[in-house]
């Protein structure tokens, strides 16, 4: 035992440590160097610890590491207990601490101690120098910082970047609070389905869905930012809501409901000032819907958003010259179940795509011909806004009801002749080739032919000398009483054409102007008649309906050429609102110049037979029928005729007159020549596929007969015919007796079938008859397949008698020259 002591005790190094200044010195001797491979946890003190530092270590030393009084006794022997107080001092210095011993809890085996000895005992395993726990300790010290600062960089830029974040959202959720502040705040929800920001002047409308389905912007020429409430003197005691810009406007919004469907938002823009027009615009693509009404334009688009035309008056013209066509009405409907229906009073302009702004625009202004007379002294502008679950349900809520209301048997069987019988129109271009033999010869040329109910032969204003005359040309039509005669006798019905204009070299101009029957001059003379140009007229009077001596002479005149010349009916031609004289002045002051056809009309059905009128603004009672506008003959007009009978239609005109089959008139362009074989080859097809259209329209009517293209033609005309008095004839038959009831056209869009499909809402080139007939024509030269799409349901096909599957395209469907695609409705269960 005392050798291996003494064996540790040479293994030993002598450290000195002085500490003349308060530091550390640390010294080894060779002995020591030589050793320290047998010292595993042995490190040179680093240089540079303080006091406080050594004192420290000390400390931490004496707390965990105290050593027994019997192990400083036995180190003391070591030295041979020849002590220096140096040595003294140095045994006071701990030479090594304990190792921390482990988390875990240790094992204690009793045997293990008495074999190998107590741990703690040992002095490789409780006591190290101090040098070698310092310099760990400093090495830890460093390192620390080290990885503190690493972690506090990237904790950095995890903050910054985390600040940054949360700056940009605060900064974007403020904004986006401010913009919903204005747009969405102010927009405040007026008759819970209609948003009305009084600031920007935007309206929003919702379906009973909460989708959106008009926008517009309100009040476009008003340039005050600020709407107030109206004064207690302006309200309105209906319930209306009011606004009011400062001198420039007042707007009343007020609401009803036409149904449990069909709801109505009234807006009422009265302006405060001349230089203020009240303007509205709404935008077309809102939900990407259809918009569809109106009238007829120069360019006859199926829908409205492919028109384009700048603000003009609403008032009727030729769309060669004009903006808009002959039969108006105030009327527009859109796919996603929204009307805008505007009052008859204001002063309305439209604009449609004006620039490219896909936008529909009302205003209302004041002019020098249109709307030159008013009642009020700023124009106002007043309209409706009505939304429908659909547009079908929509449409059929907003059109008028009972149109049998005051209609005598006799009204219903004119309807019904109508549509039974053809209208012959004997129209020649020049007033010398209409004589008594071209009456009489065109009778015999229809009989003729052996397969054509006799129906109504349309003479034109030709048969007076001269237009006002109301009565026969005598140089022409000596015998005409008796030719009448002998062509009622064959069956046919004799109409003559009547115009409200009176020429200035007719026999009545004088006496029209001594009683004072024609309209005059603004600010003038109120015994001058205003004059103006008509077709071939080239200076006339127009008779001034608002008198009342103007209806009892007018009925006089036509009673007698009734009553003369066995006359059956009358055709009114009144031309358009253009053909009134632009400085025109009325008894009785008109909002414009559309009003005294209505006066016209109103006053002279029931006292004389009419059976058509050219023009109108609103809807004769039954059995008059509208006309289509007169068409050249072209493919460019074929093409017209569909989009215009349906708008037609759809503006609240069901019973409509088609255009003579191939066209009303030849194009300066296109004189057609007989004798020259592809010229008489191209108009030979454009009249094919002219009849074969006109076989499912209302009315069908002629100038040329088919005998006059060749046995081919007249064989296909016999077909036709057959087809319409045993398919067509009963099916518009019972769909006038419909129409009588509901309003409803009878010919429509597609999208009458099926409202929620929207291939339906863009078909430009087919129609129905009722729901039961598909008619699908050719509309282009040499063309023999088209396109054809079919709603849902099981069709017939009327060409092969298959067949076919609604919901789809029918692509290149082959259509010969002398075939027409119509396609019959079947019970959705039918299967062959």
């Amino acid at each position: 035992m005392n050798n291996n002591q003494n064996n540790n005790t040479n293994n030993v190094p002598k450290i000195v440590i002085e500490n003349p200044k308060g530091k550390i010195v640390h010294q080894d001797d060779p002995t020591s160097r030589r050793s320290s491979n047998l010292r595993r946890n042995s490190i040179s003190l680093p240089s540079g610890l303080d006091d406080i530092d050594l004192e420290l270590l000390q400390a931490a030393h004496k707390k965990y590491n105290t050593i027994p009084e019997n192990e400083t006794s036995a180190s003391s022997s070591y030295s041979g207990g020849n002590d220096s107080e140096e040595d003294v001092e140095r045994n006071k210095v701990p030479l090594r601490n304990g190792r921390r011993k482990s988390g875990a809890p240790k094992r204690h085996h009793p045997e293990e101690d008495e074999f190998l000895g107590s741990a703690e005992s040992s002095p490789n395993n409780s006591i190290t120098s101090v040098n070698s726990l310092a310099s760990l300790l400093k090495e830890k010290m460093q390192m620390f910082p080290n990885a503190l600062k690493k972690r506090q960089q990237t904790t950095d830029i995890k903050l910054r970047a985390f600040v940054t974040f949360l700056f940009l959202s605060i900064v974007f959720i403020v904004s986006l609070a401010y913009i919903l502040y204005h747009q969405k705040v102010l927009q405040k929800a007026y008759f819970h389905r209609i948003k009305f920001n009084k600031i920007e002047r935007t309206m929003r409308i919702f379906n009973n869905d909460g989708i959106e389905i008009i926008r517009g912007i309100l009040g476009v020429t008003v340039s005050g930012e600020n709407a107030y409430n109206c004064l207690k003197e302006n309200e309105k005691t209906d319930g209306s809501l009011c606004f009011e810009w400062m001198s420039e406007a007042r707007l009343y919004l007020s609401y009803k409901e036409i149904n449990k469907d069909v709801r109505c938002y009234n807006l009422n823009w009265i302006s405060l000032a001349s230089d203020v027009a009240p303007t509205d615009c709404f935008d077309l693509n809102v939900g990407k819907g259809y918009w569809y009404g109106g009238g007829q334009t120069a360019d006859p688009a199926w829908p409205l958003q492919k028109k384009s035309f700048d603000y003009a008056p609403f008032i009727t013209g030729d769309i060669a010259k004009n903006t808009w066509g002959n039969v108006l009405k105030r009327y527009f409907i859109s796919s996603r179940g929204v009307a805008i229906v505007v009052d008859n009073e204001s002063p309305l302009h439209i604009a449609i795509n004006a620039t490219n702004s896909k936008k529909l625009c009302l205003r209302a202004q004041f002019d020098e011909f249109s709307y030159v007379n008013h009642r009020t002294l700023h124009p106002h502008l007043n309209y409706s806004i009505c939304t429908g679950p659909n547009m079908k349900i929509l449409h059929s809520s907003l059109s008028e009801k009972s149109l049998w209301d005051g209609l005598k048997p006799e009204d219903i069987s004119t309807v019904n002749s109508f549509i039974s019988e053809p209208v012959w129109q004997i129209a020649p271009p020049i007033k010398s080739d209409l004589i008594e033999a071209t009456i009489y010869n065109y009778t015999e040329d229809v009989i003729a032919l052996g397969f054509f109910k006799q129906g109504h032969v349309l003479v034109n204003e030709f048969w007076q000398g001269e237009v006002g005359d109301f009565t026969l040309d005598e140089e022409r039509f000596q015998t005409l009483d008796e030719t009448v005669k002998i062509i009622r006798r064959r069956g046919f019905r004799t109409v003559f054409s009547i115009q409200p204009f009176i020429s200035t070299e007719s026999v009545n101009f004088v006496e029209c102007v001594r009683k004072g029957l024609l309209i005059t001059e603004r600010h003038s003379d109120q015994r001058i008649p205003a004059l103006t140009r008509y077709k071939s007229l080239q200076s006339a009077g127009v008779l001034d309906f608002t008198k009342n001596e103007t209806m009892p002479w007018l009925k006089a005149q036509l009673e007698l050429v009734m009553k003369r010349y066995s006359i059956d009916a009358f055709y009114l031609d009144l031309g358009t609102a253009f053909d009134m004289p632009h400085y025109y002045q009325c008894n009785i002051h008109s909002t414009n110049p559309d009003e005294f056809r209505t006066y016209l009309i109103n006053s002279l059905q029931g006292t004389v037979s009419i059976i058509g009128v050219s023009s109108a603004v609103q809807r004769p009672r039954a059995p008059i029928f509208v006309s289509l506008p007169p068409f050249e003959s072209s493919w460019r007009s074929i093409k017209r005729v569909i989009p215009t009978v349906l708008t037609y239609g759809i503006i609240g005109y069901p019973f409509i007159m088609s255009g003579a089959v191939g066209g009303d008139f030849q194009p300066e362009t296109m004189w057609r020549n007989i004798t020259d074989d592809n010229e008489a080859l191209l108009d030979k097809e454009l009249y094919i596929r002219w009849l074969q259209l006109s076989t499912f329209l209302p009315v069908i009517r002629f100038t040329d007969l088919p005998s006059k293209y060749g046995k081919d033609v007249l064989d296909m005309a016999k077909r036709l015919t057959s087809l319409r008095l045993n398919v067509i004839t009963p099916l518009l038959r019972k769909y006038a007796r419909e129409t009588l009831d509901s309003g409803l056209p009878l010919i429509r869009p597609l999208w009458m079938i099926d409202p929620v499909d929207q291939a339906c809402h863009a078909v430009t080139d087919e129609f129905s008859i009722g729901e039961e007939v598909i008619v699908a024509p050719i509309l282009q030269p040499g063309v023999r397949h088209r396109e054809v799409y079919l709603p849902a349901g099981v069709w017939k096909d009327g060409i092969d008698g298959s067949l076919r599957k609604g919901s789809r395209w029918i692509h290149n469907y082959r259509v010969l020259e002398d075939q027409i695609a119509y396609f019959q409705k079947m019970p959705d269960n039918t299967r062959f």
